[in-house]
């Protein structure tokens, strides 16, 4: 009684790069940011199979406070 099922990888692709998915991760890691406060940013591209959104620090304090409290890792956690 299985059904066959048949994925629609030019659909997938499509939807993992539309301007909705880039919408959605933005606002994640606009979240991530919010907890881990200042000095982190997020980046966004396309890439060749899916959008992408990247934290990153943008100063040296938010650097420090990262490696000594994992701050980017429990911000994403909560």
């Amino acid at each position: 009684m299985s059904k066959k099922f048949t994925l629609n990888r030019k659909g997938v692709s499509e939807l993992m790069k539309s301007k909705e998915m880039a919408d959605l991760l933005e606002k994640k890691a606009k979240k991530i940011v919010e907890k881990a406060g200042d000095g982190y940013e997020t980046s966004t591209y396309i890439g060749k199979n899916r959008t992408n959104v990247s934290i990153k620090t943008k100063s040296r304090k938010a650097i420090r406070d990262n490696n000594k409290n994992n701050t980017l890792l429990k911000a994403l956690q909560q």
